[in-house]
């Protein structure tokens, strides 16, 4: 068998062996938590407004809110400039 192959069942059994909780070399990686809520509240804006000005559904917020799902991907993004600079998006959706 090749390197490749080699390289590809090693790294199987890691992950296999990892999700039986063994001991492995296996590194996560797990996003940091985003306190959505917080992040509007911050903004002073109702579930409403925050929903209009950032272009998200109310029922994807609350859902975040509540903690049944976590936002991912584009969302995370969005949230993390939200905290930091809400005025920039603001300005951004505007143009």
């Amino acid at each position: 068998m090749g390197k490749a192959f080699t390289e590809i069942s090693a790294g199987l059994t890691d992950a296999i062996e990892h999700a039986k909780g063994k001991a492995t070399k296996v590194v996560e990686h797990k996003p940091e938590a985003i306190d959505v809520k917080a992040i509007r509240e911050n903004t002073g804006m109702t579930q409403q407004k925050f929903c209009a000005a950032f272009g998200i559904s109310l029922g994807t917020l609350r859902h975040w809110e509540q903690g049944l799902r976590a936002p991912r991907g584009p969302a995370r993004v969005l949230l993390k400039v939200v905290k930091h600079n809400p005025q920039a998006i603001i300005e951004a959706m505007q143009e």
